[in-house]
């Protein structure tokens, strides 16, 4: 793409520069390229930009440079990423169904669907318009998977699940395996059969290896736009609201309630039955025994309020300093009790 088209594209003004010069890739500012892209959310960003040897560089609105063709957006690193999108367009399968792959009795096939080398469609499936199942997945018996959707190799979605259009599943996840359920006949765990669903709104992406677990009954649900990481464990019965952002390791036991817009750390724990308020934060690492009120920052292990918890950490700094104090303070409250008995006597 030229300058010019490229800026057009993605509602950037261009400011100086050729508008027919060649755009050949997007760089960062860590690994720079001749005739690529960068960009820059501040001005100290923007001078370690202009001494690369990019082409351009997306810059927010009143930024200003002499040394370099500016595209500037309101919002500089979303630009970056469809420029990304743009230039680096992913590979598409070719629609149709591959010879090797297994389609069961009544399964249903939307216009422009690829299916891949062994992949697999159980019988009373319905796959969408012009969705990709790479080989080696899985599409259980009467599964629905819309519209646009990718479904990477070994990803498995699993009987009766329901996933919305323009869903990507990276390799190796599971959509609806059977819960963590146990009842305890006397020392002997029973497993509870989980005979609900799944449900999977737009837009969602789950990367690889994470699991979204079967409701026992009803259905765990995730909603549209929420994005979730590598190894995430989504146990039965959860809700997952709109938008949320969940990072690598997060775990979710059952029937937690998620709201929209929450934003979750790596490794992030969640005990049962819990309630996460919109718009809130959980920093990495923390384990929440408690809900969490709406756009709180909750952080450590318990977790707490953020500014509590900073208050903790400072003071667990000062503990061998403390425990000096506590031990000279017995010293002479032991030395003053001595002498009181030698009085006293």
């Amino acid at each position: 793409m030229t300058l010019s088209e490229l800026a057009e594209a993605l509602g950037c003004e261009l400011v100086g520069g050729r508008q027919d010069a060649e755009v050949l890739g997007v760089s960062g500012l860590d690994a720079p390229a001749a005739g690529h892209i960068g960009y820059a959310e501040d001005a100290r960003r923007l001078q370690e930009a202009e001494r690369t040897p990019l082409l351009a560089i997306i810059a927010p609105p009143d930024a200003v440079s002499d040394a370099k063709p500016l595209l500037r957006v309101r919002n500089p690193r979303l630009a970056y990423a469809r420029a990304i999108g743009l230039l680096y367009p992913e590979p598409r399968l070719s629609p149709g169904v591959h010879p090797s792959a297994h389609l069961g009795v009544g399964v249903e096939l939307g216009r422009e669907v690829a299916i891949g080398p062994l992949a697999c469609i159980e019988s009373g499936a319905r796959i969408g318009d012009r969705v990709q199942i790479h080989p080696l997945a899985v599409v259980g018996a009467g599964a629905r998977v819309g519209d646009d959707s990718v479904l990477f190799p070994h990803a498995t979605v699993c009987r009766g699940v329901t996933i919305g259009a323009r869903v990507i599943l990276h390799p190796g996840a599971v959509v609806g395996s059977d819960g963590f359920g146990f009842a305890q006949d006397g020392e002997r765990p029973v497993r509870v059969p989980h005979v609900g669903t799944v449900i999977i709104g737009d837009d969602v992406e789950i990367g690889a290896n994470a699991c979204v677990d079967r409701a026992t009954t009803g259905a765990t649900v995730i909603g549209s736009g929420t994005k979730i990481d590598n190894l995430v464990q989504v146990a039965h019965n959860v809700k997952i609201g709109r938008n949320c952002l969940l990072a690598g390791q997060v775990g979710l036991s059952g029937s937690v309630t998620v709201g929209d817009g929450v934003m979750m750390g790596g490794q992030a724990g969640v005990a049962d039955h819990l309630r996460i308020g919109d718009h809130s934060v959980v920093a990495a690492r923390s384990g929440l025994i408690g809900d969490v009120p709406p756009g709180a920052f909750f952080m450590g292990l318990p977790a707490r309020p953020r500014s509590e918890r900073l208050r903790i950490d400072v003071a667990l700094l000062h503990l061998p300093e403390l425990a000096r104090t506590v031990r000279d303070l017995e010293r002479r409250i032991a030395e003053l009790e001595e002498r009181l008995e030698e009085t006293s006597g």
